[in-house]
């Protein structure tokens, strides 16, 4: 009977604690755990070595809809797209050895051998996914530089920026059947490993620079475990546990592929797939594959947000579509910045449009104030008199024990439920609970307490009001009938607009 292998990572460091990406795991083999020996049937063995691609899995990269990709807010703004292009160009086909020479003449660390499966992606890519090509040529030219800057900054390979080809097809949103997530297909796991946030409203795996950075310093950790960048991109895909298993399985070899038929399947294309991005992406054009151009480059800069902010509180005063906005910051899941004074975070905004934030900052975070903000406190209502509530009977409470916590006593409770005086109570039970007259003691309290600061503020000739978070001057002018912004400043001898909350304002009377 076929069993599926479990591989378990252990010890190898901050980065390495999962999988970048899922991979779809041999079923052939049983491996108890990461030390333990290989069965493996001969037969099966034979089979592998003798048929070296038949088992070519293709990314989920090379899956991508086309729909979503040209509805890409990026796509749609700076793209330019020649229809009669896309519709007259036909693919031209090479021998071998124009592959494997102009393999060898692109200018990379890494090594790009030619073989039959390297030939199967590139023609995937040249001939049945022509479109998705030409619109991986579109958009890179807005990702490519961010990932150059972070294989720069760690002093890696630059040929390595196609591999959120493979991971992602470069959206920054994408999610794999497995859950990796992001332009490097990074598991939850492997991305808070790295530091990376992930929680309901942040998701640093599908922010550009960030995921950039960590996937820098990640291959970087993969090299230095085997020295070879074959291995370090298999390595990638499938975790450096599974690779260090090929190894042994092949009796102690160390090249990628002479390890080939013993690494889980879908590894077995990744090595394959990453020649063939470089080699198309080099060479499109010697293939009729006509870009997809834009109209003019996208500039970007970056502000620091320290307090919770709506993206349609930045889209609604600067008059920035939503969709643009978040195409720039895909790592905000629900359009929620929950910055704060300890933490801040990162808001990308066109150039042209950071002024224009900084100068109205104040305006961005009061617009729409009170529907975006949290409630730090709450303070629960009290059961209003007259009304009826149930109560539901748990484990060791009695009718005193219950008379107790609304305030009533236990003969009214006998006679709002018909319980005689030998009757017993089951856990469970409804029983009717009449506030009339009293409620609950603690709530009884606040209610109480709640009347008397009410009488107390209006017998005075002065109000006040504590500013809650993120409450402006004109909100709050607005709460009170007559009077101004510009009344409120002057009567506590403020200079500017700005305040804090918790702060406690005097409220001119109208």
């Amino acid at each position: 009977m076929k069993k599926r292998i479990w591989f378990i990572l252990a010890g190898l460091g901050f980065s390495l604690g999962s999988f970048a990406q899922d991979a779809e795991l041999d079923e052939e083999l049983y491996v108890e755990s990461d030390t333990a020996e290989v069965v493996m049937p001969d037969s099966l063995e034979l089979a592998l070595t003798d048929s070296i691609d038949s088992s070519v899995v293709y990314p989920e990269s090379m899956e991508a809809g086309l729909n979503t990709l040209l509805t890409n807010w990026y796509m749609q703004q700076y793209a330019v797209v020649d229809d009669s292009c896309l519709e007259t160009s036909v693919n031209i086909d090479y021998p071998d050895s124009v592959y494997m020479r102009k393999l060898a003449q692109l200018p990379t660390v890494i090594e790009m051998p030619y073989n039959s499966v390297v030939r199967r992606y590139i023609d995937m890519y040249v001939q049945k996914r022509r479109a998705l090509v030409e619109n991986l040529l579109g958009l890179g030219t807005y990702y490519m530089p961010i990932f150059e800057e972070a294989l720069e900054r760690e002093g890696l390979p630059l040929e390595l920026k196609y591999l959120p080809i493979i991971e992602s097809a470069l959206r920054p949103d994408a999610t794999s059947r497995a859950g990796a997530a992001g332009l490097w297909q990074f598991m939850v796991r492997t991305g808070k490993s790295m530091g990376l946030e992930v929680n309901s409203l942040v998701d640093e795996r599908r922010d550009p620079i960030k995921s950039s950075a960590m996937a820098a310093r990640y291959l970087k950790d993969l090299y230095a475990i085997y020295h070879d960048w074959a291995l370090a991109i298999a390595s990638y895909n499938c975790g450096p546990g599974n690779v260090s298993k090929a190894i042994r399985r092949s009796g102690g070899k160390t090249d990628y592929w002479e390890i080939y038929p013993y690494l889980p399947r879908e590894t077995r294309g990744y090595v394959p797939a990453f020649i063939a991005v470089n080699y198309v992406m080099n060479y499109y054009s010697d293939h009729n594959i006509c870009p997809v151009l834009t109209r003019r480059p996208l500039l970007t800069d970056t502000v620091q947000v320290n307090r919770r902010l709506h993206l349609k509180q930045v889209a609604d005063v600067l008059q920035i579509p939503l969709e643009e906005i978040r195409s720039l910051n895909p790592q905000y899941r629900r359009d929620i910045i929950p910055g704060n004074a300890s933490r801040p975070y990162a808001l990308i905004l066109p150039s042209q449009q950071v002024y224009a934030y900084i100068e109205a900052q104040d305006d961005i975070f009061a617009h729409d104030a009170e529907l975006y903000a949290q409630r730090l406190t709450v303070e629960p209502a009290g059961i209003a008199p007259g009304t009826m509530v149930y109560h539901k009977v748990r484990k060791g409470e009695t009718l005193s024990k219950i008379a107790r916590k609304y305030g009533v006593s236990v003969s009214k409770l006998r006679a709002w439920n018909n319980l005689g005086k030998s009757s017993y109570l089951r856990i469970g039970q409804r029983l009717a609970v009449s506030s009339k007259g009293a409620v609950k003691k603690s709530s009884g309290t606040t209610v109480a307490a709640s009347s008397k600061s009410k009488v107390k503020a209006s017998s005075s000739s002065s109000k006040y009001h504590t500013v809650r978070k993120g409450e402006s001057l004109w909100t709050i002018s607005q709460k009170y009938k007559g009077v101004s912004a510009e009344d409120i400043r002057r009567e506590n001898n403020l200079k500017g607009n700005s305040i804090r909350p918790g702060q406690r304002l005097k409220i001119p009377a109208a």
